[in-house]
């Protein structure tokens, strides 16, 4: 059961913000990727705040509660722990939309965290397609060709410019994947057999910026290593 939602059908206000709070780098790059390459294959952009303790989250909605339409929490945090966390988020702002966003597959966990207010349960699976799929049922990503909407004026022109150029490439599993053009260009050197190293020197990177986009893509195409990819790519 990797995801439970409380009230499936309860409306999230039309605000866009997406709150990602994790302590993992890696998991909020690779969440971050995948909600601006849906987002921009419908001529959208969905601002997305990150947060690496629950004290950074309660301050960033505080200040950005109005454009914030989703809180993604993590279970697990430097400063909360367990349902800690979700407790202490919702007594602050009870009216708040967090989603639980968990590691462990454990039904009688899903229904503690409903019990206390979360909006849904979603696990963090190796692509991430049960947090993109539920972010698309709240209509943020919206239909293909409809036109974008902000919540403020300030972000229209924003929203409204257009989006970068992408490539559609077909995933292991068959799934169309839309990857920004440093994305497929990455993605092109690592199935060449280039390194990080060799990678950054042809993109004018530095190498953490390459492993961070090698990562991305790993999580993209859900794989673990550099040869599950190229293999899979063959």
């Amino acid at each position: 059961m990797p995801v439970l939602a409380a009230e499936p059908t309860k409306e999230i206000p039309q605000a866009t913000t997406l709150l990602v709070v994790d302590d993992h780098d890696l998991l909020r790059l690779g969440l971050l990727t995948l909600v601006q390459a849906h987002a921009h294959a419908s001529g959208r952009h969905i601002p997305v705040l990150e947060s690496r303790t629950l004290q950074e989250a309660l301050d960033l909605y505080r200040e950005h509660r109005e454009r914030i339409g989703l809180v993604l929490l993590d279970l697990h945090l430097p400063d909360a722990h367990g349902l800690s966390g979700l407790t202490h988020f919702l007594k602050a702002f009870p009216e708040a939309p967090v989603v639980v966003l968990s590691g462990v597959n454990d039904p009688g966990l899903m229904r503690h965290a409903l019990a206390r207010g979360a909006r849904a349960y979603l696990t963090k699976s190796g692509d991430l397609k049960d947090v993109i799929g539920y972010i698309r049922t709240l209509g943020l990503f919206g239909a293909p060709g409809e036109a974008p909407t902000g919540d403020s004026p300030a972000e229209t022109p924003r929203q409204a410019a257009t989006p970068p150029e992408l490539r559609t490439v077909r995933g292991l599993d068959g799934r169309q994947l839309q990857l920004t053009e440093r994305q497929a260009q990455v993605l092109d050197w690592v199935l060449a057999g280039q390194s990080n190293r060799d990678i950054a020197a042809h993109a004018h990177l530095s190498e953490g910026t390459v492993k961070n986009h090698v990562s991305a893509l790993l999580l993209l195409f859900g794989v673990r290593s550099r040869a599950q990819l190229i293999s899979g790519m063959k």
